[in-house]
């Protein structure tokens, strides 16, 4: 299945080169596959793994290792950020 894979701020480093500019990649992922193994080749420290949505609802850390997607999806993550 096919879903679109968006980082944000300071984890587009983690995208392909061609894909930082537009921040956001099509994956095509087994039907099976949780959040956290979509996430785990990209190499993303889990600290930096901050807010993670799923068509714009969060998905807490304790279900992303079972939450699955489905075709057409938007998983996107941002990293913690601060202010000042």
């Amino acid at each position: 299945m096919n879903i679109t894979f968006k980082l944000f701020a300071t984890l587009t480093d983690y995208l392909p080169v061609e894909a930082r500019r537009s921040n956001q990649i099509s994956l095509d992922v087994a039907a099976d596959a949780s959040i956290n193994q979509i996430i785990e080749p990209f190499g993303m420290p889990p600290k930096l793994v901050h807010l993670v949505l799923v068509n714009g609802k969060y998905i807490a850390p304790e279900d992303r290792g079972t939450t699955t997607l489905v075709d057409g999806d938007v998983l996107a993550i941002w990293p913690p950020v601060a202010g000042g």
